[in-house]
């Protein structure tokens, strides 16, 4: 005598009222909202259609063709490297921070949800909440021009963009571990050394190669408001009026960010079978 199965697939039913009023409500919101910016924020639709032909021939007349000898000069190959220590710099000593900050910022894991659970977050918020660029703009008005405001204000990213990351990894643990290790009279400590990070250094590892990635891409440009780098040829270019210098740096900029998203992902693609 077989019995019926217990985890039977709920039966598929077609949206009936008023749950289907509530889904063409929201559309219909939805589009009128779309709409309503529109008119608020006063776009012409009729520039639109000839909008690409505008971008080609700006691009034909100004920025074609892209001027190679300035991208290969030496100091512009130094502003590259400069820029990859920047990167370097940023996200290794930003990660570091991040860590003791993820640990303390994750509501599960935390020694004390009373202080340090609102304060990392705290921390970690503000840090992600102000975008690089603002953050470059501020620390160069503090301790002025060169790469040093960059590299602060890509170690900040890193403590908001990766311990914010860190933090959601560590939450989403299996508690298993943890009371194992913590019935065996182990602390704070001893715990997330051996419970928690065994579980999250594969997630951890793909977090930093990506936010390396990441704050590479920001570096590139962080030179135009006065962090040195790239972005301070760029700026220049610009000032200058010089178009095919600025299509010739846009597009090192771009094949270097294509090359760096290329490591980046077998970097990880290498992990991730090292860890199958």
């Amino acid at each position: 005598m077989t019995s019926a199965p217990t985890n039977a697939l709920p039966e598929w039913k077609r949206f009936r009222f008023p749950q289907s009023l509530y889904k063409y409500g929201a559309l219909l919101g939805a589009l009128a909202f779309v709409w309503w910016s529109l008119e608020v924020l006063r776009i012409d639709a009729e520039r639109l259609p000839g909008l690409l032909q505008r971008i080609g021939s700006v691009l034909a007349n100004r920025y074609w063709p892209p001027e190679w000898s300035h991208v290969v000069k030496p100091d512009f190959v130094d502003a590259v490297i400069d820029t990859f220590q920047m990167s370097y710099v940023a996200t290794v000593v930003g990660l570091l921070v991040a860590i003791p900050l993820a640990w303390f910022a994750s509501f599960n894991m935390t020694p004390s949800r009373r202080f340090l659970y609102p304060v990392c977050r705290l921390v970690v918020m503000s840090c992600r909440s102000v975008h690089e660029m603002i953050w470059t703009i501020v620390l160069v008005a503090i301790v002025g021009f060169g790469m040093l405001p960059g590299t602060l204000a890509m170690t900040l990213f890193c403590i908001g963009f990766g311990g914010k990351l860190m933090a959601e990894a560590i939450e989403a643990i299996r508690k298993g571990p943890v009371e194992a290790i913590r019935a065996t009279g182990a602390g704070h400590l001893q715990t997330f050394v051996f419970a928690v990070l065994p579980q999250v250094r594969v997630a951890w590892a793909g977090i930093a190669i990506y936010t390396w990635d990441v704050v590479f891409r920001a570096s590139t440009v962080v030179g135009f408001f006065g962090a040195g780098g790239m972005g301070h040829y760029l700026r220049e270019s610009v000032q200058r009026v010089e178009s095919r210098q600025v299509a010739a740096i846009i597009l090192t900029i771009v094949g270097i960010v294509i090359v760096a998203e290329l490591f980046s992902a077998w970097v990880r693609a290498r992990i991730a079978r090292a860890v199958a």
